[in-house]
């Protein structure tokens, strides 16, 4: 199993559009990420100012978006 990366909010929305997730709406500090194709696959990801978003956290938005931690690395 690969380890977690340690990444910000906002390298993980990158990662997600580079996916094809599209951002629908942000409540806050939170983008809410839904994939064009699928509407099944959404994510929450926080966008808070510079801190890495947390290894729970970060499971939660892959298991969402139907990702694995290989193919978030490959986004990054």
């Amino acid at each position: 199993m690969t380890r977690l990366p340690q990444v910000s909010g906002a390298r993980v929305k990158r990662a997600l559009e580079r996916a094809g997730f599209v951002q629908v709406r942000q409540q806050g500090s939170h983008a809410i990420m839904r994939h064009p194709d699928d509407a099944r696959r959404w994510a929450t990801v926080p966008i808070h100012g510079g801190g890495n978003v947390k290894p729970g956290t970060l499971r939660s938005i892959l298991a969402g978006a139907g990702l694995t931690v290989e193919e978030l690395l490959q986004l990054l």
